[in-house]
């Protein structure tokens, strides 16, 4: 039997990225998958290919609506929420002196104050179900220093989990989060980003990046019964980069 046979799953910035790869695999083990992402074109594409096992919803993260939108949405098309996915994010390499109030603000916004209206948004169903399993995906950068305005983000989402797994785990409910390394998206594997990537694969443990399914291995991990004893939890995906 497939490791999330009718498990209903919804997963942020699933549109492409590291997104899509963990919709690809939850839906391979037999998860119906809900996407949301902001790009509705890529969005709305994905869900057709994988046909009527997925739905595809636009979703601005920062918005409490459109996630109350999201779980009314979900659960009228599948009857109840299992897992939530918060994958969302987007980075930046500025310093302190180059950060505008706005664009600090921003970040932010996206990168923890949507793991925050994703679980709210979520708990009450799975409260009501006695179960559910809820992903962050934080980064190393939650665990060491990094970029100001996203390290922030990654470490408060780090806390949140813990905060909210102490808060749901008499309901049932596990609260884990994901922490990746560099991961060798389209993005990054090109041009001069690309260059660099492989120099500082050398520096990593076990010398070269990850591969995006191999973070998610790990969601599917944490979203099947596999993990039923596992909440409050860091799971790293670095290549040892941070054990050094």
């Amino acid at each position: 039997m497939a490791r999330l046979q009718d498990k209903v799953i919804i997963i942020t910035g699933a549109a492409q990225g590291m997104g899509e790869t963990h919709a690809r695999l939850c839906m391979a083990e037999g998860a119906k998958v809900v996407l949301t992402d902001i790009n509705s074109d890529k969005g709305d594409a994905l869900a057709k290919e994988l046909g009527d096992s997925a739905l595809f919803i636009k979703h601005d993260v920062t918005s409490e609506e459109d996630w109350t939108q999201v779980a009314k949405e979900t659960q009228e098309k599948f009857g109840r929420i299992d897992v939530l996915v918060n994958n969302a994010g987007i980075t930046t390499h500025k310093s302190i002196l180059d950060t505008s109030v706005e664009a600090y603000r921003k970040i932010l916004e996206i990168n923890q104050v949507s793991v925050f209206l994703g679980m709210k948004a979520v708990i009450p169903t799975m409260k009501a179900a006695k179960q559910g399993s809820i992903i962050n995906i934080s980064s190393i950068n939650g665990l060491v220093g990094g970029a100001i305005g996203y390290t922030d983000s990654k470490f408060a989402v780090r806390g949140m989990t813990k905060a909210a797994a102490l808060e749901c785990a008499p309901h049932g409910i596990r609260v884990n989060s994901i922490h990746p390394g560099v991961i060798a998206t389209p993005m990054i594997m090109q041009g001069d980003t690309k260059d660099a990537v492989e120099a500082f694969a050398k520096t990593i443990p076990m010398r070269r990046v990850a591969q995006p399914e191999e973070v998610s291995g790990m969601v599917l991990f944490l979203a099947s019964d596999d993990s039923s004893y596992s909440t409050g939890s860091e799971f790293v995906v670095d290549g040892g980069l941070t054990a050094q």
